[in-house]
């Protein structure tokens, strides 16, 4: 009798932990925002999630208001949509709102690579002294040489003035991510190919063979992060995870000449802190990712809402050509390339706008952070709310600023200047006459903002520069209407890998 009394016991505490695990016990508290579990246990609106982020929220929103609390896959969200309450978000301390739980689960899931204590004091060191100021210029010097290599090395020779058709969005991808990876990680040694000429041929061939396999991780890489990947998927997965921890091996890296700064000192960096030489190796590839993943698919928009909309073409090639010429310089048949250095990036406001104006549409993170403790919310209407410690807190910029009509004027409508006065300078905007200070969030907030993001607009500027300057621009189709968001990618969209957006390109001169 005592043995079924204590089985009984025992079955109904596994089925109330159970059920508490569920959330089935999950109720509002005093002052808590409002909570919607959905209908299914645990999973909660995850599939709704989803299947379309952005309009589940704006459901949300329109049920709940500003700030709720929802269940996705066992984790409670609570939402805050009011961009006047982002401040006290992104400056809270990470003793109680903390951006890194989220990112370590992420890294290790994905890349392999289990963070120590030092990471990110090692990321932030590195990223501050090579991908800002002085350290800045030196990099997009080796971008601009990587782009001679894969984007202007047949100019020079004369190359006939012929159309050439491609897949924009496979041709930016490829040519960014390779120059990209180029500046970064080195270059073949010539010394060890047999010449200069030679060496340049096996940094096209490798960066574009690993372009390929970047693009099939990259095609996994939102299923991935949500562990949604069937056994088929999974299997693949780790082979290419496998494959880049062998070409971003430390003996390959180290074996290159002109390695980065950036990729040099983290190197060091790390085995100094005591992290073993496997884990470095998954290390780079998670700054590979890092550093790529975007800036192609970025590219892309921005050229093909430029090739759409032809009087922000003709701007913006303006822009370039007029300053090529303060620079001394000119696009004309038998002359080498020109050479871009980042001060002349700095005087193209207009190219800045439209960059700027195409993350808008396109770059939908949600920025994360995990509540360590009980956190009061003070809205920006005065309500006081309580973040519950095991939460998370998220934001969503995408639709609270980028695409509020009460901030930017018809907001799915590209504009290229919609950020600049016509006299250069930067314009403010407001809401209910009240001046905003995130407009627009494509590189996160506060200590997670995004460390790499300056030389990510300088190789994207770099690209669109180079294109406009020295080819002639067209879509095959001029009526093709621009394709729809892919809205599972992490962050940033992509096109719909259904629809096949074509250009021409040809050298102007």
């Amino acid at each position: 009798m005592v043995l079924w009394v204590v089985l009984l016991c025992t079955l109904v505490s596994s089925l109330l932990g159970g059920l508490y695990v569920l959330g089935v016990f999950r109720r509002q508290r005093p002052n808590e925002p409002p909570l919607d579990k959905g209908t299914i246990p645990w999973l909660g609106h995850l599939l709704e999630f989803r299947k379309d982020s952005s309009e589940f929220l704006k459901r949300m929103q329109s049920k709940h208001g500003d700030v709720f609390t929802v269940l996705i896959g066992g984790y409670y969200f609570t939402f805050v949509m009011d961009p006047f309450s982002f401040g006290t978000i992104v400056k809270e301390s990470r003793s109680k709102l903390d951006f890194r739980t989220s990112a370590t689960q992420l890294v290790v899931r994905v890349f392999g690579y289990k963070p120590i204590e030092a990471t990110h004091s090692i990321v932030h060191t590195s990223s501050i002294k090579h991908l800002m100021g002085d350290g800045l210029t030196v990099l997009t010097q080796a971008t601009m040489e990587s782009f001679r290599k894969l984007l202007l090395f047949n100019l020079s020779s004369g190359e006939k003035r012929v159309w050439q058709e491609e897949n924009l969005f496979h041709y930016c991808y490829n040519i960014v991510f390779r120059a990209g990876y180029l500046a970064l990680y080195g270059t073949e040694p010539p010394r060890g190919a047999g010449s200069q000429e030679k060496a340049e041929e096996q940094d096209r061939l490798h960066s574009n063979q690993l372009f390929q396999e970047f693009r099939k991780y990259d095609l996994l890489f939102p299923r991935l992060a949500y562990s949604l990947l069937p056994p088929k998927d999974k299997r693949e997965a780790e082979r290419l995870k496998r494959h880049f921890w062998n070409v971003l091996s430390v003996k390959n890296v180290w074996q290159k000449d002109n390695i980065s700064g950036w990729i040099s000192d983290q190197e060091k960096l790390l085995a100094e802190n005591g992290v073993p030489e496997y884990m470095r190796e998954r290390f780079m590839f998670m700054l590979l990712w890092a550093s790529q993943g975007n800036t192609g698919p970025t590219a892309f928009w921005l050229l093909l809402y430029l090739l759409k909309h032809p009087e922000a073409l003709k701007a913006v090639r303006g822009e370039v050509d007029k300053v090529l010429k303060e620079s001394g310089q000119e696009v004309k048949a038998g002359s080498p390339p020109v050479t871009v250095t980042r001060d002349m990036l700095n005087q193209t406001p207009l190219l800045d706008s439209a960059l700027e104006e195409t993350l808008r549409l396109v770059a939908a993170p949600i920025l994360v952070r995990a509540v360590l403790e009980d956190t009061s919310l003070r809205t920006s209407t005065g309500t006081e709310l309580t973040l519950r410690r095991g939460d998370r807190v998220a934001l969503f910029p995408y639709i609270s600023v980028q695409m509020n009509p009460e901030i930017h004027e018809e907001p799915h409508k590209f504009k290229y200047d919609r950020f600049v006065h016509p006299d250069g300078t930067r314009k403010d905007f407001y809401r209910n006459g009240k001046k905003l200070k995130f407009v627009s969030m494509p590189w996160g907030a506060g200590v997670s903002t995004c460390p790499g993001r300056f030389f990510a607009t300088a190789e994207m500027k770099l690209f669109v520069f180079l294109m406009l300057s020295h080819f002639d621009l067209e879509l095959v189709d001029g009526e093709e209407e621009i394709p729809a968001i892919d809205i599972s990618r992490w962050g940033f969209g992509t096109m719909q890998p259904v629809r096949d957006v074509r250009f021409r390109h040809r050298p102007r001169c």
